[in-house]
């Protein structure tokens, strides 16, 4: 697949370039900072670091937080405080490695509304990163159940141009170490590919074990962007 200058740039700021193309419509902001509409997430990115995109990103924060990826250093909006800083690794796959057949394979099925309070049981339970009710409604999910429980999944979050982010990779503590997400994961970013679109995704970089699995399936390292994590400071 060949992506062009444009859309690899983007993915220096990827929450950026998703708020202002085809993810416009789960946004609420202004041109001069955007977030994902609460209830979908708590993404957000400003236009640049001048003081009125700063004071923009800064209205946008609710009562929690909201979250930044971004490739280079940035300064601290005014009002806010860091909360949190974390490493990650960007990696992109042009191909899937195709996996032996499990025994889970036939049990791999779509996600949907009704689905949604056993996904935000899921992710609070193994915290994959921030994750939303409205969350599922950004992209494809799939998940697997065992004896009713829903024990895995995985899906799409952002999209950038041709480029479409795996992300809600979990399974549950009792049903780790069988392949589901390896699985799960492989299945999401088959979809992806065959929609002539390209998976990426975003990995703590201190995460050796998830980034071996992400690298035995195809992806490989793009680049380090920085995840961090912004509250209001409300201190006088």
């Amino acid at each position: 697949m060949n992506n062009t200058k444009q859309e690899i740039d983007a993915l220096d700021r990827p929450v950026w370039h998703a708020l202002t193309g085809c993810q416009q419509n789960r946004a609420i902001g202004t041109p001069a900072a955007w977030r994902f509409a609460p209830e979908y997430g708590v993404f957000a990115a400003p236009a640049d670091w001048t003081p009125i995109a700063h004071q923009a990103l800064s209205a946008l924060i609710a009562q929690d937080e909201i979250w930044l990826i971004e490739k280079d250093p940035f300064p601290t909006p005014p009002g806010t405080q860091i909360a949190g800083r974390m490493d990650c690794l960007q990696m992109i796959a042009t191909d899937i490695e195709p996996g032996a057949p499990t025994a889970w394979d036939d049990a791999v099925h779509l996600l949907g509304d009704a689905d949604i309070p056993a996904m935000q049981a899921l992710a609070e339970a193994t915290w994959p990163g921030p994750f939303r009710r409205g969350t599922p409604r950004l992209g494809r999910f799939i998940g697997i159940r065992d004896g009713g429980e829903l024990v895995a999944m995985s899906g799409e979050r952002m999209r950038i141009g041709s480029f479409t982010e795996v992300s809600g990779v979990c399974t549950a503590p009792s049903h780790r170490g069988r392949g589901l997400a390896r699985l799960l994961i492989a299945q999401v970013a088959r979809s992806i590919l065959s929609r002539d679109e390209q998976p990426f995704l975003h990995s703590y970089t201190d995460n050796e074990r998830a980034n071996a699995l992400y690298a035995a399936l195809g992806f490989r390292p793009h680049q380090r962007v920085t995840a961090t994590i912004l509250r209001r400071d409300d201190t006088p």
